[in-house]
């Protein structure tokens, strides 16, 4: 079974190489200290000149990518902010969104920092994972089920107010599939599709076409069917190609079944990598202009690096505490995690 899987991922990279390629293969990474303070980030973005953050205890803040000084902020409120691990953003805003029970939305001015609720949801249940902009006006969020699907709340009107998706209109999750917030990237928009992944019990792909007015379901070969296994990171370089990984959280070395690719948007996935290389993941990245050949996963076995669609992987920094990274360009990114943020230069 490994040899055809093999063959087949030879072949669709054979498809893939009529397109113009970017030769990019990273052989070391430098890293330089950022943020050095008692706070766990699982939430990032890059907005021009800086690079935006959220942590534990209602804590936020920027980094100016030129000087690398920090303003640091934190969420107004009476009541306990839970950890923040969603954040998005559009021109003018950035939103927030925590975790548990109750949920609220944050809408904070860039400019001046002012703050203000513009969804709240009250649900035992509640539990948002991931929160994105596909432009100006139109966001979404997704979170885990608090009746019979997946929670996804959408806004239309530049995050000044927001609705949730009924049932009827997302297919059904089974007992115990839900989704894991471990770096904001079980949602993922691209130019005309919309991407939710799912863990646990089951662990699936949810794509939508139409901005979440329909919703096809999609299964995949990942490790799933106890409570800390399935998908909890996923990136799509375009509407085509994706990748998924994740493995068994309680079993942080375990690299069998974990790394899965797709090229039809989310339909079919193969297993890479099966065996080898990286076990538990928290986040994967596309190399930005690598074509998709070009992947960097941050979790328990490091940072580890990709130039061949996921069939490879090479370690490139032995850091186990960092839960999130987003690229700047192609060869600059940012990560962040258990009371830090770096900043990775990768050398070819």
């Amino acid at each position: 079974m490994k040899y055809f899987q093999y063959i087949f991922i030879l072949l669709l990279v054979s498809a893939c190489s009529s397109q113009k390629q970017i030769n990019i293969n990273f052989s070391a990474v430098e890293i330089e200290s950022i943020l050095d303070q008692n706070i766990s980030i699982r939430a990032t973005l890059t907005d021009e000149n800086y690079l935006w953050y959220a942590g534990n205890n209602g804590n936020y803040g920027k980094v100016d990518l030129k000087t690398n000084e920090i303003t640091k902020f934190k969420v107004q409120s009476d009541i306990i902010v839970n950890e923040i691990r969603s954040i998005a953003q559009t021109k003018d805003y950035i939103f927030l969104l925590p975790v548990a029970n109750p949920a609220h939305v944050y809408k904070i001015s860039k400019k001046d920092n002012s703050q203000q609720i513009v969804y709240s949801e009250r649900n035992e249940k509640v539990f948002y994972d991931s929160m994105h902009f596909k432009d100006e006006l139109n966001g979404m969020a997704m979170g885990d089920p608090t009746e019979n699907c997946l929670s996804v709340i959408i806004t239309n009107d530049g995050g000044n107010s927001w609705r949730k998706i009924t049932c009827d209109n997302i297919p059904n999750v089974i007992e115990g599939e839900a989704a894991f917030a471990a770096s904001n990237s079980n949602l993922i928009i691209t130019k005309s599709k919309v991407f939710l992944v799912s863990g646990g019990k089951k662990s699936r792909v949810f794509v939508s076409d139409d901005f979440g007015k329909n919703w096809q379901v999609y299964d995949t070969p990942i490790v799933q069917g106890e409570a800390m296994t399935g998908i909890f990171s996923a990136d799509f370089y375009s509407d085509k190609i994706g990748f998924i990984t994740g493995g068994n959280y309680e079993k942080p070395n375990d690299n069998s079944n974990n790394k899965a690719i797709t090229f039809d948007g989310g339909k079919t996935w193969s297993l890479v990598a099966n065996g080898e290389g990286f076990g538990y993941g928290s986040c994967v990245q596309f190399v930005p202009k690598s074509n998709g050949k070009g992947l960097v996963s941050v979790g328990a076995n490091g940072i580890q690096y990709s130039n061949d669609f996921g069939a490879s992987w090479k370690e490139l920094n032995d850091d186990k505490d960092l839960y999130t990274i987003r690229f700047l360009d192609r060869k600059t990114a940012y990560a962040a995690g258990k009371n830090k943020i770096i900043k990775l230069s990768f050398d070819e």
